[in-house]
């Protein structure tokens, strides 16, 4: 049984004078555009001008968003693996420009010793596939899972082509991430130790077993036939073709449900970097309101967010992707780059939408960080709900009604 909300949502939180046109393309939102649960946050110039939530967050039982309600992101989940690896050139760990194999051995393996980082986390390394079978045993097993991806032949030369690596990118960030920190943490308990503590703000990339269900919004997804028919004519062949890169980035082994639990709601105690976020909208706001700044709350580096905001470097066949049907998606240093499809900020912004509406962001022009999180599964790009949410914001910004 699907909740249906009422015409006057329940909505709560605050928003810093001037940000009133965000408050109200939220509440618009549940009365226009569909929304079930879900919550907005903003910082700017480091304060939070905007923190909603609202609607429901359960829609079984009917129970209501709460200020401390957490929801899987998918790939908005990258961002915040991406921001880890940013700590670690900050911290003088790895150097993007550096060949993978200089960290890791094993990786110069099967046509893989040229790739360097920056190709990696430019989805140009031809690793957005596995040939062997990766499932949450292995997941679960990072040594195994290190193994395999060492053994992995790439699809093309580095840099050669463009391809979304929508889950294995994750898994290799990690692996990368054990073997520069000086302590040899996981991705995400970097993320936690480094990022999410120092912020006071709960955003897991590795989700507690002790985090009750009560606290997690379960997804309300469309049926698979009807988010297939949905993809544009190329990218639907691509979903019925198993031999498709987006079948073999998006689909197969292990696939995006990996980090679904049909017990638990969400994936416990299973790191997927890729995919596998769970957290709240201030959890996903607050790290980019940092890095859209001057990064001294977690003392990154100037060097670091100046190679963030550079332009991408496209593949030489451009930022054509093979994933999304040959669509221009332009990739850095693990982060999304806004072009006219996939249009978010300014020049020099950097983030990571999610599968089915969620995306954050931060935007240096304007010293912004941003997120929008929900639990009703939307469309493939574009969510109305979030674009009505940032234009509101922009004409904030524009007018200069920012006071905090």
């Amino acid at each position: 049984m699907t909740t249906t909300m009422a015409i006057h949502p329940r909505v709560e939180g605050s928003v810093a004078h001037g940000w009133e046109p965000v408050r109200d393309a939220f509440v618009e939102n549940f009365r226009s555009r569909d929304e079930l649960g879900g919550a907005c946050a903003v910082y700017h110039h480091g304060a939070k001008v905007v923190d909603l939530w609202g609607g429901v967050r359960d829609a079984e039982s009917g129970a209501p968003w709460e200020e401390d309600t957490m929801v899987l992101v998918y790939s908005a989940t990258k961002g915040m693996a991406a921001l880890t690896m940013a700590l670690a050139h900050s911290r003088g760990w790895l150097d993007y420009d550096e060949r993978v194999a200089a960290y890791w051995p094993e990786f110069a393996q099967a046509g893989k010793e040229r790739i360097t980082i920056r190709q990696l986390l430019a989805h140009q390394a031809g690793l957005f596939g596995f040939d062997e079978k990766v499932d949450r045993s292995v997941i679960a097993d990072p040594d195994r899972l290190a193994a395999i991806m060492a053994r992995q032949r790439p699809a093309w030369p580095p840099g050669e082509r463009q391809a979304y690596h929508a889950i294995s990118l994750g898994f290799y960030e990690g692996e990368i991430i054990r073997r520069v920190d000086p302590r040899h943490r996981t991705l995400g308990q970097v993320f936690a130790d480094e990022i999410a503590a120092p912020l006071g703000e709960e955003f897991y990339i590795r989700l507690p077993a002790a985090i009750p269900d009560a606290r997690l919004a379960p997804l309300v997804q469309e049926g698979p036939v009807r988010a297939i028919l949905g993809l544009p004519p190329r990218m639907l062949l691509d979903a019925l073709n198993p031999r498709s890169v987006l079948f073999r980035s998006l689909i197969a082994n292990p696939g995006t449900q990996v980090a679904v639990d049909r017990e638990r709601i969400f994936a416990r105690d299973l790191e997927i970097p890729s995919g596998g976020g769970v957290g709240t909208a201030r959890g996903l706001a607050k790290p980019y309101g940092v890095f859209a700044g001057d990064g001294h709350e977690l003392g990154i580096a100037p060097e670091t967010l100046a190679a963030l905001r550079a332009p991408a470097t496209p593949a030489r066949r451009g930022f054509q992707d093979a994933c999304f049907g040959g669509g221009e998606v332009a990739f850095s240093l693990g982060f999304m780059k806004p072009t006219p499809v996939w249009s978010f900020g300014h020049d020099g912004a950097f983030g990571a939408p999610g599968a089915g509406g969620a995306l954050a962001y931060a935007d240096p022009a304007t010293g912004v960080g941003y997120a929008y999180v929900t639990n009703r599964m939307g469309g493939f790009a574009g969510d109305p709900r979030d674009v009505s949410l940032r234009e509101a914001m922009e004409r904030v910004l524009a007018e200069g009604r920012t006071g905090a």
